[in-house]
């Protein structure tokens, strides 16, 4: 009888798309770690966590979002801050990407089915190099963790006990490196705002994360073979996302320049540090160095876009990704000089890479609008912060304007499953909920319609 639950458990198993698998592992990861974080030993003394603050904490961890409905800093013990960092670690490498770490450290061979999930979680386009992959990632995160770990812990050390500088250190690295956000200290990196080695050392770690792994290994491939010449995706996430931080690094200076509230009494020179580091950060980081609370209702809107398109594909951050937002505009300005494809870079893109790119975006603005408009019938808060926290949720950027603690269970829940849907992708939750395409012989007659 046992023999044969376990014959139904496993076909069941089998049977079950890429996309179900990725949940069911994301979903069995978040149970343990919110079982682990309600632990006596994961709390300071006299402290208490319900279990759905223990719940929105591992979510947002291995979401690595970085929104929080408690003071991590207090609440959690030694070790339950190293429980959120291993969920952190464990998000930004991606549940299968860490599962398939164990097969590669004892030497065995991967199935079909496992190399298709990571290829799923991974966002590549083949499973052919994918274990080679996978450890040119392991060795590429862990040696820019390691870097950026050290020079944090040269600086804390600077206040803080040595052995404490070294976690501290540790902490904030990976944090960074997988943007998400967390920090150890209760108000941020606000203190840090005049700090220009960890301001630039968090920024790069934030840059090197949500570049993404393909265009990492399209960095290290260059460097070994001495080619000049990156690939299609590499181009694309490169050039946007230099363009848009420099982009909202001035819209940043130029809009709070004279707010007293966020950088109106700093220097220039703290200004454009300040600037930089939260055009960086808003790619999906949720680091801050400025108090959010008072920055300019145009600079928030222009949050909103920046949160929005987020990171690069494949990386540890969210967002529709810079190459999605990439190929929406190239195919506006394709059809406004009337071309027949979408082209980049003297590459043309496939209509089916087109199709998906409009798809991520209605998908994605149709569930922050409903998300926003329900939460805005439940609670009673301005439209402006519950759509700040709507999209920073969805994005995995991390970043409040203190309204996370005050939501009720109910709003509270959604941004749990908010955060979720960000993290893993608004296609591959809608594609894990609808039956595989099946091809037909039969063609409808085509007719036009008018539009715009």
């Amino acid at each position: 009888m046992k023999r044969n639950k376990e014959t139904k458990l496993s076909k069941f198993w089998r049977e079950l798309s890429p996309s179900r698998k990725l949940i069911l592992g994301f979903l069995f990861a978040i149970v343990l770690g919110s079982l682990l974080l309600k632990l006596p030993f994961s709390l300071e003394k006299n402290q208490k966590l319900t279990i759905l603050d223990s719940f929105f904490t591992i979510v947002s961890a291995i979401c690595v979002t970085g929104l929080s409905v408690i003071d991590v800093s207090k609440v959690l013990s030694p070790i339950g801050k190293g429980i959120v960092l291993a969920f952190i670690q464990l998000g930004g490498l991606g549940v299968m990407t860490f599962s398939t770490m164990l097969f590669v450290i004892i030497g065995s061979r991967m199935s079909y089915m496992t190399r298709e999930l990571l290829k799923e979680e991974r966002n590549s386009d083949s499973t052919g190099r994918i274990t080679i992959f996978i450890r040119a990632i392991l060795l590429t995160v862990f040696f820019i963790e390691f870097f950026g770990a050290l020079i944090l812990y040269f600086e804390f050390k600077k206040i803080m006990p040595a052995e404490e500088a070294v976690y501290y250190g540790i902490f904030h690295s990976i944090s960074a490196f997988c943007n998400a956000g967390f920090s150890l200290f209760s108000n941020n990196l606000e203190n840090f705002k005049s700090n220009v080695v960890i301001n630039i050392t968090i920024s790069y770690l934030i840059i090197l994360g949500g570049m993404g792994f393909a265009v990492i290994s399209s960095f290290i491939h260059v460097i070994r073979k001495g080619e000049n010449r990156f690939n299609l995706t590499a181009k694309i996430s490169l050039t946007m996302g230099i363009a848009l931080t420099f982009i909202g690094t001035f819209l940043f200076l130029l809009l709070e320049f004279n707010n007293v509230k966020t950088i109106g009494d700093m220097s220039f020179f703290e200004k454009v540090m300040a600037s930089f580091f939260q055009s960086v950060t808003l790619r999906t980081a949720g680091f801050n160095t400025v108090s959010l609370d008072g920055i300019k209702p145009a600079t928030i809107f222009i949050s909103y876009i920046l949160m929005f398109i987020g990171a690069s594909p494949g990386s540890t951050g969210g967002g529709i990704k810079t190459t999605t937002f990439a190929i929406l505009i190239f195919y506006i300005i394709g059809i406004l000089r009337k071309k027949e494809y979408i082209e980049l870079f003297n590459r043309r893109i496939d209509w089916e890479i087109m199709n998906k790119a409009l798809a991520i975006i209605i998908i994605s603005m149709v569930y922050i609008s409903f998300v926003t408009v329900t939460i805005l019938t439940l609670e009673n808060f301005p439209l402006e912060k519950v759509l700040y926290e709507v999209i920073s949720a969805f994005a995995t950027v991390g970043l409040s304007m203190s309204l996370t603690p005050q939501l009720g269970a109910i709003s509270k829940l959604i941004i749990i499953f908010t955060m979720f849907v960000g993290r893993l992708g608004p296609l591959t939750i809608a594609l894990a909920f609808t039956e595989q395409k099946k091809r037909s012989s039969l063609k409808f007659p085509k007719e036009d319609i008018l539009i715009g």
